[in-house]
């Protein structure tokens, strides 16, 4: 498609991934701006929650996400995965939906380690008990 990923998406996300100021955060949304480049739309502070996120997603247009989700694992144990989220709304307009569908792989070769994506298409992928959860102990 033709689109980049900016240089502050990259770094950000280095130091993200280490916990580092000021990217000690809980997510990020992304947007494609121009249909050129995929850039930082919004950041949510350590404090903020899963459902803060789902919040920030807008209901009629596609966004990618970036999120590290603390959760237990079966056996008790409390661990954080960082998941790749592509939010591709069956309400959102086509050209947007192609636009995002196609540049996702440009976004995830610069988020080097994240080893969880998820897709959803409407709220109830995006349903932190029934769908995130689920995928999330898999890799536990």
């Amino acid at each position: 498609t033709g689109v980049e990923v900016s240089d502050e998406v990259t770094t950000s996300f280095n130091k993200f991934k280490l916990g580092q100021k000021p990217y000690n955060l809980r997510y990020f949304i992304y947007q494609i701006k121009n249909k050129k480049e995929v850039v930082i739309e919004k950041q949510g502070e350590r404090s903020k929650t899963y459902d803060d996120f789902v919040e920030d997603l807008p209901e009629n247009d596609c966004r990618y996400g970036l999120i590290d989700i603390e959760f237990e694992t079966d056996d008790g144990r409390p661990t954080s995965k960082i998941v790749f989220i592509s939010w591709n709304p069956d309400t959102a307009s086509v050209r947007p939906k192609m636009l995002y569908s196609g540049s996702k792989e440009a976004l995830k070769s610069v988020l080097v380690g994240v080893g969880i994506h998820i897709n959803a298409t409407d709220h109830s992928e995006l349903d932190f008990e029934e769908a995130i959860l689920p995928v999330l102990k898999k890799f536990t």
